[in-house]
């Protein structure tokens, strides 16, 4: 038994439903020495300024020339699965880019709030979180604030796989990140069947064609808190989950943010950070765009997800997602301040593909090329290969036509994009 002086005193007890449908629910004891703010510390006037002055975009879009680089590093294993994904998930985006110009199939009742139904509907189909708020102009990307019609958002949650994404790095983590969000992608379809036989609207916002920063409508919407991985920290799973939304007109009422004691919690553990074999993630706080967070360095993450199966380590070492909130935060209690699982292997291990394990303090060395990858758009990728051309010789004929008619596409797909808005 723990001597009750070396408890940590509890301000609140956070009650939430269990992490299946059917399960009981679950309390969470949040200690006085993590509480905060409910949601994200925000300055709100900089985050207005910031959306109206320089919004953010897509990184299908802003950081497409190291997404179309990615594939020249893959590992045959990889490029032969995300291939055969990308098969799969297209039909998926493609109707969810659509879904919002869908009638509703039924007439409406007048004067319901739609709230449970469509809450016990998400859960029944499988979502581990099912909240509601409203959607936020200021979070959308630059090519998508008009694409968005309707006014409520329902954020949806769906866990991955447990003991797969425990094998992160690896191809069958791999199997659990990319399987999940073509589950996810057919369910977000079917919920939205769901609402329009409700008869409203429904609008599918794809999990791999998002239409702005969903983190801050799920802090919103009261289903966790960001943590220092830049990741949304649910109470079950932590970031082992993948996230889509629906936005509609059905009646809804909207869910309020939840303090967890995730941000100081966070700045306690620095588990992630230690562990990031990039050195991506950064130690202290600071305000970015009106937001305080732990700023990812886009820059060292990218190169190791695209060699590394996808990386993923600062999710896997997250105590919140290897035990679950409940049991970290009844532990922290428990104990006066300890983090569960911290610097033992269990918690901090992980093991490249070609068998070299680190344990807690090790970490791989990469040197300064490792980390050079292309920047910007598709087309100042395409200009970057152009011109590496022309400096070893002059590209032949068939190559400066290829050249056009990849720059032409690329320029064709900037007008579409635009034509959504």
């Amino acid at each position: 038994m723990l001597k009750e002086e070396a408890r940590e005193k509890v301000s609140h007890v956070v009650t939430r439903p269990g992490r299946k449908h059917g399960d009981a629910d679950v309390q969470i004891p949040v200690a006085e020495a993590l509480t905060t703010v409910p949601g994200i510390p925000l300055k709100e006037e900089d985050v207005a300024f910031y959306s109206r002055v320089y919004p953010i975009e897509s990184q299908n879009i802003e950081k497409a020339a190291d997404r179309e680089w990615v594939w020249t590093v893959y590992t045959e294993d990889i490029l032969k699965y995300r291939t055969r994904h990308d098969e799969l998930n297209e039909p998926l985006v493609s109707a969810a880019a659509v879904s919002g110009n869908i009638e509703p199939t039924a007439t409406a009742e007048q004067g319901v709030d739609l709230t449970e139904m469509i809450r016990l509907k998400g859960r029944e189909l499988g979502f581990g979180e099912v909240g509601f708020t409203k959607f936020d102009h200021k979070y959308a990307y630059a090519s998508k604030k008009r694409w968005v019609k309707y006014e409520h958002t329902i954020c949806l949650a769906l866990e991955q796989d447990y003991a797969q994404t425990q094998s992160i790095p690896s191809l069958n983590a791999e199997f659990a990140h990319f399987g999940t969000y073509e589950i996810e992608g057919a369910l977000a379809l079917d919920l939205a069947d769901y609402i329009r036989s409700l008869g409203y609207h429904a609008q599918v916002h794809s999990p791999n064609d998002n239409s702005g920063a969903y983190i801050p409508m799920f802090v919103a919407a009261g289903l966790g808190q960001l943590g220092a991985n830049g990741q949304l920290l649910s109470p079950h799973f932590g970031s082992r989950a993948r996230l889509a939304m629906i936005t509609t007109d059905a009646p809804i009422t909207y869910d309020e943010p939840i303090d967890y004691g995730i941000h100081q919690f966070c700045q306690e553990c620095q588990v992630c950070v230690n562990r990031c074999p990039g050195r991506a993630l950064v130690k202290q706080k600071v305000w970015w765009r009106g937001a305080e967070k732990n700023k990812l360095i886009y820059e060292r993450c990218r190169p190791v997800m695209a060699r590394y199966d996808g990386c993923g380590i600062c999710m896997k070492v997250c105590p919140i997602q290897k035990y679950g909130m409940p049991v970290v935060m009844k532990y922290y209690v428990e104990t006066g301040g300890e983090i569960l699982g911290k610097n033992t292997d269990n918690l901090e291990g992980f093991e490249f593909d070609d068998g070299t394990y680190f344990g807690p303090g090790q970490l791989p060395q990469f040197d300064r090329q490792f980390f050079e990858i292309p920047h910007g758009t598709k087309s100042d990728w395409l200009f970057e290969q152009f011109k590496d051309k022309l400096n070893d010789n002059m590209p032949s004929t068939e190559e400066i036509m290829d050249f056009a008619v990849e720059l032409k596409k690329i320029v064709d797909e900037g007008h579409t994009t635009r034509g959504d808005e």
